[in-house]
């Protein structure tokens, strides 16, 4: 049979009942029949239904959601044969922006209005300039509903701070604060909760709150983020659903603290519950020191209202940490320092070098150590070093990490050398204070490409000194605050059961005298520079199944590296760097990710206890973030992040 192209043309034309049921008129009304054709635009159906309805409002808002399809129809140009839509498909005419409650690092509910139909990644960015700022500086992911998450607040602030009729003003500041939260008294009490750290629950409530018990629960709580490139009703996330809100990606641009109080603040929250419910190991001399500032700032943000001071250099945090620890030195380098500092001068000492590798029982080594330009070079004895040395190591794109106990006299320099297989650990462990402040600001210095000559060389040992100096006790010093702190609340249940109150006081407010000067912002900023220098600071794990292995292990995942553990003993494996990444890949069909770096070492793995899409925006997500200058730092270029973290399932 055929027919001719007027009688196709006349068939596909034939006008045919499309129902779609109207959210805003009640889920007891029946849906709305109109007839169209298969070559009408949503535009045109949208436009029937609103005649139709007879409601007159502003229909502005409203979109089509499809069900069974689980996806928007927002593309108002294109047909309905062009959607694949036929009479049979269960349409839905709603609000693109719908309630949302959302539970911040500090503990905070909020209810607020947010977008359902666009990418989550370009939800969030509404969200934080709605809360905080106007800039597209740092980004927010909201971590979704999971099983822990009515555990995780319970006892702190249960009911949320209703924010839906606020709406955002233009980008200007009132008496400190976004102008669309100076309206009512209500809305500054919710910026004030947003923007001052709050107490600390009772230790009762702590002890109740989840925490990860080990490596693969901490795997999947990683494995919850949403989707960036996909929206919120595409993943199930429906009116009134409770998601948190945290920072995924642990690369800071841009803190400034003058305009940023609600940001600071709330990265200080994260940090302080991330070792408080043990999400992140620190040592009991470490845990001491977090709960004397967390004492401190308590004790500030519970007197008059402060206000976060800023310097021109603050343009990241790593460079407001920087005037901090200048400001902490107290004294700027001598001529003497700075004429030495030209002479490219040279370390030379005895330190004791490990390098840890499987099955073996062999401790530290003693060797004459000598350090130039940005590598180190170890002989048997002083006496020995004007020959060849037994190896000399480039510290060039190294990453040092501190491994120190002042109380019981450890200094240790934990260093990952790259090298082409992955990452090569060394250890190097000096004598004393003085030694390791000179050899750490160095290996730091070498890291970053740069020698002994440079003018920072002095101002970073004098950092590591006054960081040192602040773990350092003093028992001999009185306070008449031993009856007003409660210490179970600064500290983690692990320590609240080994001590009792008693015995903790006295030895926190030892370390609170280290930092009673702080200001309040001050305070906030050491307190991120001791969780930055945690052995497992912005590490996120899956657990996945290499390619050609037999059992499961963990992949963690860094702003700068890739760190294969295993499962078992917990010990890191291979480390690979992102710098020496020559492309990845992800067969979406067979679920698995594909990497290959330099020295033709090629990885692939598969994905237990996440998504490969989760894995695959990590890396897309801390590549696109080191891509990111100050110059350009007001723009955030959305296209180039989806194009590498979307994958094609994006498009």
């Amino acid at each position: 049979l055929f027919l001719s192209p007027s009688i196709s043309l006349s068939l596909s034309m034939a006008a045919w009942d499309l129902s779609v049921a109207v959210e805003d008129l009640g889920t007891d009304a029946p849906p709305i029949t109109v007839s169209v054709t298969s070559d009408l635009h949503i535009g045109g159906v949208i436009l029937k239904l609103v005649e139709k309805s007879q409601v007159k409002r502003d229909w502005s808002d409203h979109a089509l959601w499809w069900e069974q399809k689980q996806q928007w129809l927002l593309r108002t140009a294109w047909t309905l044969e062009k959607c694949g839509i036929q009479a049979d498909a269960g349409l839905i005419f709603m609000p693109q922006h719908k309630p949302l409650r959302l539970g911040l690092p500090n503990g905070l509910n909020l209810r607020l209005r947010v977008c359902f139909s666009g990418p989550v990644f370009r939800t969030v960015l509404g969200i934080c300039k709605m809360l905080s700022e106007f800039r597209n500086q740092l980004l927010y992911f909201l971590f979704p509903r999971s099983l822990f998450s009515h555990q995780h607040n319970k006892g702190i602030h249960n009911l949320p701070y209703d924010l839906i009729k606020v709406l955002m003003s233009r980008p200007c500041l009132y008496n400190g604060m976004p102008a669309h939260f100076a309206d009512s008294p209500k809305t500054e009490k919710v910026y004030k909760m947003l923007s001052v750290s709050q107490p600390a629950p009772a230790p009762e409530a702590i002890a109740k709150l989840y925490r990860p018990a080990s490596v693969v629960d901490k795997a999947h709580i990683h494995s919850r983020w949403l989707d960036s490139s996909r929206s919120l009703m595409e993943q199930g996330v429906q009116e009134n659903d409770r998601l948190w809100l945290r920072f995924k990606y642990y690369c800071f641009h841009d803190l400034e603290p003058k305009y940023d109080a609600v940001r600071l603040t709330q990265m200080y929250e994260q940090a302080r519950w991330a070792i408080l419910l043990e999400d992140i190991d620190c040592t009991e001399e470490e845990m001491l020191l977090f709960g004397a500032i967390q004492y401190h700032i308590n004790k500030l943000s519970l007197s008059e209202p402060q206000t976060m001071t800023s310097s021109p250099a603050m343009d990241d945090l790593d460079s407001a940490l920087q005037c901090l620890e200048v400001k902490l030195d107290g004294a700027n380098s001598s001529p003497q320092d700075m004429l030495e500092n030209l002479t490219a001068p040279e370390l030379n000492d005895y330190l004791k070098i490990f390098r840890p590798k499987r099955l073996t029982l062999k401790g530290y080594k003693q060797y004459w150590f000598k350090f130039k330009d940005a590598s180190i070079s170890y002989y048997k004895s002083k006496e020995e070093s004007l020959g060849e040395p037994i190896q000399q190591i480039n510290l060039k794109g190294c990453e040092a990490a501190p491994d120190v106990n002042v109380a019981g006299q450890k200094f240790c320099i934990k260093l990952l050398i790259p090298a082409p297989e992955g990452m090569n650990e060394v250890y190097l462990r000096c004598e004393n204070e003085e030694q390791y402040s000179s050899w750490m600001a160095a290996c730091r210095l070498a890291s970053k490409g740069k020698s002994l000559a440079d003018s920072s060389f002095q101002s970073e040992v004098q950092s590591i000194r006054s960081f040192l100096a602040m773990q350092q006790t003093n028992p001999n010093t009185h306070t008449d605050d031993s009856m007003s702190i409660n210490t179970h609340s600064l500290v983690s249940p692990r320590y609240s059961k080994k001590y009792k109150a008693k015995q903790l006081t006295p030895r926190i407010l030892e370390a609170y005298q280290n930092v009673a000067q702080l200001s309040l912002t001050d305070a906030l900023l050491r307190f991120l520079q001791i969780w930055q220098a945690l052995p497992d600071f912005g590490i996120s794990l899956v657990v996945v199944r290499f390619k050609g292995s037999r059992k499961d292990e963990v992949l963690g995942i860094t702003p700068n590296r890739l760190i294969r553990i295993d499962l078992g003993v917990g010990e890191v494996v291979k480390t690979w760097r992102y710098n020496n990444m020559r492309q990845w890949n992800v067969n979406w069909d067979i679920r698995q990710v594909a990497i290959e770096f330099d020295g033709n070492v090629n990885i692939a793995f598969s994905c237990v206890t996440a998504d490969c899409k989760i894995v695959h925006e990590f890396i897309g997500g801390y590549i696109f973030m080191s891509t990111r200058s100050r110059e350009q730092s007001d723009t955030l270029n959305e296209e180039l992040f989806h194009k590498l973290t979307g994958g094609h399932e994006a498009l």
